[in-house]
């Protein structure tokens, strides 16, 4: 006859003793991969269960996916640090936990100050089985219609409020960083008219040097930007615009 399994009791917290940290369900938490070769696994706590004696300490676990785990792989608008929550559920030593972490949401992670080793950030949760994301939507901007990545700089027009990545008006990082005024190709005409018209009327006053770019104006820092690390720079919310499916 087999032996009957001995009965497990649910933990509220556990101390990790290589670690020394103490987690608890609802915690992230990095795990050790099988392969040293890749980076920490990033997972949720959902339950932590011991032996009778508190020894063979389990815990259940959510997993988050990299981008690179999952079945499209990486694509240009995910940010170094995205995961995506997934309907992967899994049991594991809790000795092969390696730290805590921080799985922000977007919209939170956007307005760190600094981005830390073990920050994170999950704007979609993804089924592992077919592939597919929730929300299976999301906002585009640019001229190269895609979402946002806070890893990348971006400046905005002044005529229609777009979003645009300085490569895609010809333009390189730093260009960027020194716009006093930008309107994009829609909008260059009737911007450069109302610039005109303010240059006129403080001609008297003190000038600038300004030089006009593809599809817009350029000179020092009034401009709004969006960047993760943006420190003073202007960071702006999603507008809702539909994703196109590939």
């Amino acid at each position: 006859m087999a032996k009957p399994k001995a009965p497990r009791r649910t933990l509220d917290s556990y101390t990790v003793k290589p670690i020394n940290r103490t987690v608890k369900a609802g915690d992230c938490v990095l795990m050790r991969p099988s392969d040293q070769g890749k980076p920490s696994y990033v997972a949720r706590i959902e339950r932590i269960e011991a032996d009778s004696r508190g020894a063979n300490v389990k815990v259940h676990v959510r997993w988050y996916y990299r981008p690179e785990e999952s079945l499209g792989g990486r694509r240009q608008f995910h940010g170094s640090k995205e995961v995506f929550l997934s309907d992967h559920y899994d049991v594991q030593s809790a000795d092969t936990i390696e730290g805590k972490c921080t799985v922000h949401s977007f919209k939170s992670y956007t307005k760190l100050d600094a981005v830390g080793n073990d920050d994170f950030f999950c704007r979609f949760e993804y089924n592992s089985s077919t592939g597919a994301f929730n929300p299976d939507r999301v906002a585009v901007y640019c001229k190269c219609e895609m979402p946002y990545n806070p890893d990348d700089l971006m400046v905005q027009c002044e005529g229609c409020s777009d979003w645009f990545h300085p490569a895609c008006i010809e333009m390189t990082p730093e260009e960027a960083k020194r716009l006093d005024h930008f309107f994009c190709e829609g909008c260059s005409s009737e911007g450069q008219k109302k610039l005109q018209n303010s240059h006129n009327a403080s001609r008297n006053s003190d000038t600038k040097h300004k030089h006009y770019v593809s599809g817009g104006y350029k000179t020092a820092s009034e401009v709004n930007f969006k960047s993760k690390r943006s420190g003073d720079l202007e960071l702006q919310w999603w507008k809702l615009v539909v994703l196109p499916r590939v």
